[in-house]
């Protein structure tokens, strides 16, 4: 019952706050982008949404333009090129991120959830399809996000992934989101051009 009504009322009631609240920081991303680099201050990405239903996840674009499309950082050779300089304290403290309470608010996601993967993340859609954790909703934060980030392996990450689904409740998803403000303010696994690059 509470991923089906309870959720979703959470999910838009919270989208709708943080729009409010968040605006200025959001008109403040968009404006320094445009400042230092030409082109969109947003970019639109493929991932993949609940029942493995693509759907086109929002961003601010910390990248420059000429970045390989649909490639993970992970899989970069050097990523540290592309990367704008505003675009670094973005990625740290997890600002590039905020557009995706468009996304919560269209229904592709959820406040809380396991993050959504790359189109050609099949490593990752696989391994989540063991546990369960393709056949719910996508999050801006989720259990495997303020366990480890990016320093997890594909495997790590899927496995926490199910743990979400099997704990899945408000209280649980209560303490994610009050664990997420306090690991994006301590950039907390972020790791740039590292999947388990600590393990």
């Amino acid at each position: 019952m509470y991923r089906h009504f309870f959720k979703r009322l959470c999910d838009v009631v919270l989208g709708l706050l943080g729009l409010v609240v968040l605006f200025p920081v959001m008109l403040a991303c968009i404006i320094i982008i445009k400042c230092e680099d030409r082109g969109p201050a947003f970019f639109r990405q493929k991932r993949i949404g609940r029942h493995k239903v693509p759907f086109s996840m929002y961003k601010f674009r910390s990248m420059r333009m000429d970045t390989p499309h649909d490639t993970p950082t992970h899989l970069l050779a050097n990523p540290e090129q592309y990367i704008l300089k505003c675009g670094r304290w973005m990625r740290k403290y997890s600002l590039d991120e905020l557009p995706q309470i468009l996304n919560i608010l269209k229904g592709d996601m959820s406040v809380v959830g396991p993050r959504p993967a790359l189109w050609n993340q099949y490593d990752l859609v696989a391994e989540r399809e063991k546990y369960g954790a393709n056949d719910i909703r996508p999050g801006l934060t989720g259990w495997a996000q303020i366990n480890g980030r990016d320093e997890l392996s594909i495997e790590e990450k899927a496995k926490l992934d199910g743990d979400y689904v099997r704990l899945e409740g408000f209280a649980f998803d209560a303490m994610c989101v009050f664990r997420t403000v306090f690991s994006a303010a301590r950039h907390e696994g972020v790791i740039e051009g590292g999947t388990g690059a600590m393990r």
